[in-house]
């Protein structure tokens, strides 16, 4: 699928249109180009983590542009996949599931799950196919992300190999998954669990179906763009490295680094006060919600209603929501440029994960409008 654009870019749409709300500007193109690209250089499956951006446009795409498998962390999830692609193969790796949950999964064909600890394990003992595979999540204190899931998820190295043979005992494939860290840019984070991973399942004398080496793979933020070949690369390197011929078959699901440069995001300057902050049309409610959490993209041009480009002198604003939470406002004040006025629009890159996923529609606002465009 490639929806046919119906703007050449998000300048002509917001010239000729105007909007007062803000928009997600989506280009098939350059979704369809990140996911050949991490095809082209992971040296094994390409799954795509549906959380990130469950858009049915995304998905479709993503089939398109060859991904037949997904990461799922719910039943909401597995039909939204199900719903552009039936034989969608569906990795639930959410290690906390509820009982019917898993009885759901276990219905729509799920053969591939994640746990932590042996109550969940205990979960999908019975319920789950025969045979299939049980992914043990390794958790180790690893930097070089932005912030970690260790203290939600994941066993340490001992309990993992425990489950390691729990799992090979209850009839299932035993794999092992982790996860190095949202908005991680590391190679070296990667090595470190891998290392760990052989050790594993060396202690619990098994040999691993398949290593799901996780997602976590930095978007392009701020400053010069991370080097994704050389993560990929990397991984592949360790893995021969520690396992030799007992190498598993290698998994990844990308998430944010998937999806995040196929989007822009308009937001429109509702106010300036004299004091130099500025009210924009969505905030931390809203599509603007990861900034709160990861920092603000530097990637941002501000354009007059007519298209040019406001070029002042640059000061730091500080920028508020729309809504009438005293909260909303961005953690920190952005660059932006002196001449900006009342009606402006702030043209941001790198906005297609967790932007319409984290939306609300507090106050009655909210990020809805996709608008599809032939280059962003």
């Amino acid at each position: 699928m490639r929806n046919a654009p119906a703007w050449p870019d998000p300048r002509a749409h917001l010239m000729r249109q105007s909007p007062d709300a803000p928009v997600l500007y989506f280009s098939p193109d350059q979704l369809q180009a990140t996911a050949r690209r991490f095809q082209a250089h992971f040296p094994g499956l390409v799954t795509y983590a549906v959380k990130a951006n469950p858009g049915e446009e995304v998905l479709a795409n993503l089939v398109a542009a060859g991904i037949a498998a997904f990461d799922v962390a719910s039943p909401a999830e597995m039909r939204a996949v199900r719903a552009v692609c039936p034989a969608a193969v569906l990795h639930y790796n959410n290690p906390v599931r509820s009982s019917a949950e898993v009885r759901l999964a276990a219905e729509m064909g799920v053969r591939s799950y994640s746990v932590d600890c042996l109550s969940e394990l205990d979960k999908l003992t019975g319920q789950a196919p025969e045979g299939s595979e049980m992914s043990v999540r390794l958790a180790l204190p690893v930097r070089g992300a932005v912030y970690d899931f260790g203290e939600k998820f994941g066993a340490g190295p001992e309990q993992a190999a425990d489950l390691l043979r729990a799992v090979v005992a209850r009839g299932f494939a035993p794999s092992m998954t982790f996860h190095p860290g949202t908005q991680c840019a590391d190679p070296a984070a990667w090595g470190a669990y891998i290392g760990v991973v052989a050790d594993v399942a060396r202690a619990a004398g098994v040999r691993l179906h398949r290593l799901n080496v996780g997602g976590g793979f930095a978007a392009h933020r701020t400053g010069a763009a991370p080097d994704l070949e050389a993560i990929l690369t990397h991984i592949g390197a360790e893995v021969a490295w520690v396992f030799g011929d007992d190498a598993p078959v290698l998994v990844c699901e990308p998430g944010r680094a998937m999806v995040a440069e196929a989007f822009s995001m308009a937001v429109r300057i509702k106010a300036l006060r004299e004091n130099g902050a500025i009210f924009v049309n969505d905030g931390v409610y809203g599509g603007l919600t990861e900034i709160r959490d990861i920092g603000a993209p530097d990637r941002i041009v501000v354009l007059a209603p007519d298209g040019t480009e406001r070029r002042g002198g640059m000061r730091r604003r500080v920028v508020f929501g729309p809504t009438c939470d005293s909260i909303d406002r961005l953690p920190d004040s952005l660059p932006l440029p002196g001449d900006l006025a009342e009606g402006d629009y702030l043209l941001i890159a790198g906005m297609g994960a967790y932007t319409r996923a984290l939306s609300t529609d507090f106050n009655g606002y909210g990020l809805h409008d996709v608008v599809t465009v032939a280059h962003l």
